[in-house]
């Protein structure tokens, strides 16, 4: 696929799934799909696309009904079978962490801070955290299940998301967005899990691995670092836990897991060169600061807060142009 290609492909997926017999979903071709929701999907088709693309929903049109009334039904079925222990002794410490990292989610966004919201995260991290018990819940994995809350939710409204009254939707829809988004999260730490469990050795390895591919892609901004004794785990252990969304607005954060969800691998490999990409980009930025406390202050709020579509497509090109350029190589990482 050339690389110049990629922005134009938004718009063929756009009129694929406006047509009237929404051919690529019906087929779920799904290589087809992936190549059109590289370069974005857009809003409308956005909840049915990110299903099929995670594996949530079946290839068979046929069953997808069925398949999404058992599913719900099961996770439901979880809530009635564990939550009520989540008092217990054996499970309090776990939920006393959700119940005060659920608070911290997005907190300038007045969506999640509704009431009715907060529950459902806590119901949907608890449920998660006891059927996984070799990881349990980890401060970060409650950031992830922001952006499949937020897509499902448009499945049900078409105003703008951040301030919107979830109250005002019906019990029915509610419960719909919340089993999705369970399910959903759940098919992507079941890619990144050894992000989680004892000591993370998942973030370990991809923070090292991050360091081994700046040091090859940008000698200056890598021995910069070294000279000031700045490590990368002080700052890149954030972007592997939280998958970069405590650097991005929300709205980047979903732009960015359409390409994610399209790409193999994407919330694990991908994301790798995704942040080497990410810490280059602000190689001057980096390169004026001449002291550790001033890079640690840098790196830990870079100036994100405006940017749109258009430096997300930025980002991905180049962390895919360093994916053809090392991905085969096989010490890609290392001098």
């Amino acid at each position: 696929m050339s690389l110049w290609a990629l922005p134009r492909i938004g718009e063929r997926l756009s009129a694929s799934l406006s047509s009237s017999n929404h051919a690529v979903i019906k087929e779920a071709c799904y290589e087809e799909l992936r190549k059109l929701s590289w370069s974005g999907i857009p809003r409308q088709v956005r909840p049915i696309t990110w299903k099929l693309l995670s594996g949530y929903l079946p290839a068979n049109a046929d069953r997808r009904e069925c398949v999404l009334q058992r599913k719900r039904q099961e996770y439901f079925g979880f809530i009635q079978q564990y939550y009520d222990s989540r008092n217990d002794e054996h499970h309090q410490d776990t939920y006393r962490q959700i119940h005060i990292d659920i608070p911290r989610t997005n907190p300038l966004i007045p969506l999640f801070q509704q009431a009715s919201v907060q529950e459902i995260f806590e119901r949907i991290l608890f449920i998660w955290a006891i059927r996984h018990p070799a990881s349990g819940y980890v401060q970060g994995i409650n950031d992830l299940v922001t952006p499949f809350f937020v897509v499902y939710v448009f499945e049900y409204i078409e105003e703008e998301v951040e301030n919107f009254d979830v109250s005002s939707l019906r019990e029915e829809s509610l419960r719909n967005i919340e089993a999705d988004s369970f399910w959903c999260m759940s098919r992507l730490l079941d890619g990144i899990q050894d992000n989680y469990t004892f000591a993370q050795p998942g973030i370990q390895r991809k923070v090292k691995a991050l360091e081994e591919l700046v040091s090859r892609i940008d000698d200056s901004v890598h021995l910069h670092m070294q000279q000031y004794e700045v490590e990368y785990l002080q700052f890149a252990f954030r972007w592997m836990n939280n998958l970069l969304m405590r650097e991005l607005p929300l709205r980047c954060t979903i732009r960015l897991w359409d390409t994610y969800q399209a790409e193999p691998e994407g919330f694990s490999q991908f994301h790798l060169y995704v942040c080497a990409s990410f810490l280059v980009l602000w190689r001057k930025e980096i390169l004026e600061e001449r002291d550790f406390q001033g890079l640690m202050i840098l790196l830990q709020n870079l100036p994100t807060m405006h940017w749109g579509n258009e430096e997300v497509s930025v980002l991905l090109a180049e962390a895919y142009r360093l994916k053809f350029a090392f991905a085969d190589a096989p010490n890609h990482y290392k001098r």
